[in-house]
């Protein structure tokens, strides 16, 4: 196919020409095109860094929406991609299996601990947790005890299809949805940060919450999901082990199937290989998907013990699972993934991800007394805190601390008045420097801006 006046070849368009196509014909997500700044075009990436069309370049201090792992275009990576596509790059996984799909299935449930020993594969961190929902409300029904009721905790979030909308219905994002939701009972989630001296008391009201639902819901709670040890995009909100340990063997004594939504916090991010290592118990299913395939392309999990899944073995299509993706399992996902996983004890990734947390704390100790700093919180590789101001999503100082870490080569990206750092394992020490600066000085370019509109008003 040869070039058009109507369809050029994009490589011999501008950065400018590119953008305007894109003004044209792309529905951003997480966006609202009537008030937010233009996206930036990205020429390329390496390690921790990306550059831009004008050649200017961004520290990506989000990991790309939490993605990415060992760095951008990894070279062990980029050589796994590469193989897997010259011998096949997809095939239907309904009656055909590969090598690859294998291989990190059996990888994955190795890390995992207990009878996490059956994985079913999806495309991404909600279609994950769609998959764990349904499982849930199916086994029940092949029981012959069904149950339509849902436990999550407030603010977290766990995707964008209907079923992952009602049990994130807590975290204010799906209002305009609740006639499609599901039935959900939302638990009080005890978010606590350094120097908290509330935190028994809030997790002693979680648990009592729990006691009390089981006793309004008997046999009719088909489970549980919540995101352990961080909620992220309810704004960083830390719990601790202590507290996911009882709750999960509150809900379990009581029967409860419990979901460990790991999409966030799995491969690393809470310091531990998955953040459910810490708390010392092992739920019923775990939804795995971003840092799995580090990054590279879209594949999700979920993980299940033997008991689930063998309560939809029969002689009856009715009993089996009816769910499936087009590109469930892809082998150039899976043969990255395998690589990542392997990449692990290569490059001794925990290790560099305590000393990325080791620098976060000192980080966090340096701000503690800033009169616009409040709530500091870290786990893992995972730092935030909270600017005093608006909490609102998209609210004006979000909207001016983010354009301002943007044009200085920082890719932050605050969740309201939250401002926190997830990076890739590779960053360096002098980076995370970097960035430690930066956001200093945009906090007091904010506070001087603010300063000054206070001195304006009459």
């Amino acid at each position: 196919m040869t070039d058009s006046p109507e369809h050029p070849s994009p490589e011999t368009l501008s950065p400018e020409e590119l953008m305007a196509l894109d003004n044209r014909h792309i529905w951003h997500p997480f966006t609202q095109h009537g008030t937010e700044s233009a996206p930036l075009l990205i020429k390329s990436a390496k390690a921790a860094t990306l550059t831009l069309g004008d050649g200017s370049e961004l520290l990506d201090l989000i990991s790309s929406w939490w993605t990415c792992t060992h760095g951008h275009s990894h070279p062990a990576l980029n050589a796994a991609l590469a193989e897997q596509a010259n011998a096949y790059e997809h095939v239907m996984f309904a009656g055909f299996t590969h090598a690859p799909a294998i291989s990190v299935a059996s990888r994955l449930v190795n890390l995992l601990p207990g009878d996490l020993n059956r994985v079913f594969y999806s495309d991404d961190g909600s279609t994950a947790v769609e998959v764990a929902l349904k499982i849930a409300y199916q086994h029940w029904s092949n029981q012959g005890e069904p149950r339509n009721v849902f436990i999550a905790l407030d603010g977290g979030y766990h995707g964008d299809t209907v079923g992952a909308m009602s049990v994130g219905k807590g975290c204010g994002f799906f209002s305009l949805f609740r006639d499609l939701m599901c039935e959900v009972q939302v638990l009080p989630y005890p978010s606590t940060f350094i120097g908290d001296d509330e935190v028994e008391e809030k997790e002693d009201g979680a648990i009592a919450a729990l006691e009390r639902l089981i006793e309004e819901y008997p046999d009719q709670i088909a489970g549980m999901i919540l995101e352990p040890l961080l909620q992220g995009a309810g704004g960083m909100r830390v719990s601790r082990p202590s507290f996911l340990t009882r709750l999960v063997e509150t809900a379990q004594a009581a029967g409860i199937l419990v979901i460990f939504d790991e999409v966030a916090t799995g491969f690393g991010r809470t310091g531990t290989m998955f953040a459910m290592e810490q708390a010392g118990v092992v739920p019923d299913m775990v939804c795995v998907s971003k840092c799995l395939t580090a990054g590279y392309l879209p594949m999700a999990a979920t993980v299940v013990r033997d008991e689930l899944f063998d309560s939809f073995i029969g002689d009856s299509f009715s009993r089996a699972l009816a769910h499936g993706h087009s590109f469930t399992a892809n082998p150039l996902a899976c043969a990255v993934s395998l690589r990542s996983l392997q990449l692990f004890e290569e490059e001794n990734t925990l290790k560099r991800i305590g000393e990325i947390a080791e620098k976060h704390r000192g980080f966090l100790e340096r701000i503690a007394d800033r009169p616009d700093v409040t709530w500091p919180r870290q786990v893992g590789s995972i730092m935030a805190f909270d600017v005093k101001g608006s909490p609102d999503y998209q609210s004006a100082q979000s909207r001016t601390l983010k354009d301002w870490f943007l044009s200085n080569g920082l890719n932050i990206r605050p969740l309201g008045s939250t401002v926190y750092l997830m990076p890739p394992f590779c960053i360096t020490d002098a980076e995370l420097d970097r960035a430690y600066e930066g956001i200093i000085e945009g906090l007091d370019r904010l506070a001087a801006a603010e300063l000054s509109m206070d001195d304006k008003r009459p």
